[in-house]
């Protein structure tokens, strides 16, 4: 789940090519020499990019150049779709062929309106790359539908990374920041708006494309998806996900156990990670545990010991010593 797709990668590379940047040939070698890359080696493209260029606003820059072809089979499948709204719940469905680095989900709001959040599971360059995957879907959007699309405001959580003038330049659209959520919001009307290159014949063929792709990394697995929705809903119970699964909770414990799982090992181990992904940004402790669902910050720290045998306070205090005395893995592998 954990990995990404090459062409998303390249997507990366030639933007860093065209705007000039200077990123390490190191680093690009071994992005060109993978189909598949772990999310820790995009994460270092990330980083390379956004420390090398004098924009604050990178992210926005490449999302907006990103193209169907970028997505791989899945950004081939959403253009042959009939309607945005087709398009949008699919992209939540085969957004891991792009890459596992976060998901899409599409939710109809109140008042008319309509949004695609967007949760990331992000150590690095969080916030610029949220900013690029919310950028992506307004410029697919409206590439697919001859320009028809239009948004009516960005939703960050992070707080901007330039003016907002310059925001409201690039994007052409109002950027609201310190949100609850990550989301891009539009009329509910415009999820009808036909795209200029469906075709049902090229998407039912693309559609078994994909679901084989899916399926070859695991992520239609009962596990799988158990996984996914604890990370979307940290807070719910197996009972909670069961029911979002149409299941029971027994009968879930039991079609888990078949695949040599336990709900309570998924949500372990889908916790832990998460938590470690959190403790590499700024969130406040008691932040977090709220965030994962945690009674308090004394009931996160239980669990969190419970899973490295560490403190999260003395793990985040080990990790910012080694962020700022040891060298990358990158710079080891030159030398």
């Amino acid at each position: 789940m954990n990995t990404v797709n090459k062409l998303y990668a390249k997507a990366l590379s030639q933007y860093a090519e065209r705007a000039g940047l200077a990123i390490s040939p190191t680093l690009l070698k071994m992005v060109d020499q993978q189909s598949r890359l772990p999310l820790a080696l995009l994460d270092q493209l990330w980083d390379a990019c956004c420390q090398t260029s004098k924009d604050p606003l990178v992210g926005l820059r490449i999302g907006l150049e990103l193209q169907p072809g970028h997505l791989d089979s899945a950004g081939l499948l959403l253009m042959t779709c009939t309607t945005l709204g087709e398009a949008l719940e699919q992209l939540t469905e085969v957004a891991p062929i792009v890459g596992g680095g976060g998901d899409f989900t599409l939710v109809r709001q109140k008042a008319g309106k309509a949004a695609v959040h967007y949760q990331p599971r992000l150590a690095k360059r969080q916030a610029e790359r949220v900013e690029a995957a919310l950028a992506a879907i307004l410029n697919l959007g409206r590439w697919a539908s001859g320009d028809s699309f239009t948004a009516s405001e960005f939703r960050f959580m992070h707080e901007p990374l330039a003016s907002r003038e310059n925001y409201s330049r690039l994007l052409g659209v109002k950027a609201c920041f310190q949100s609850e959520s990550n989301a891009l919001v539009f009329s509910e009307e415009q999820l009808a708006l036909p795209l200029v290159q469906a075709n049902n014949s090229l998407h039912t063929y693309l559609r078994h494309l994909t679901d084989r792709t899916l399926a070859e990394l695991g992520c239609q697995s009962l596990s799988a998806e158990t996984q996914r929705l604890i990370e979307r809903y940290p807070r719910w119970g197996k009972d909670r996900i069961a029911v979002e699964m149409s299941l029971s909770g027994r009968h879930l414990n039991r079609k888990l156990a078949e695949e040599g799982y336990s709900f309570k090992s998924l949500r372990d181990s889908t916790l832990h990670r998460l938590a470690l992904e959190r403790l590499q940004g700024q969130d406040k402790l008691v932040d977090i545990a709220d965030a994962l669902g945690f009674s308090d910050e004394s009931a996160f720290a239980k669990a969190f010991r419970r899973w490295t045998g560490t403190s999260p306070a003395k793990l985040r205090r080990r990790l910012s010593d080694e962020d700022n005395h040891s060298p990358s893995a990158l710079d080891e592998g030159a030398n």
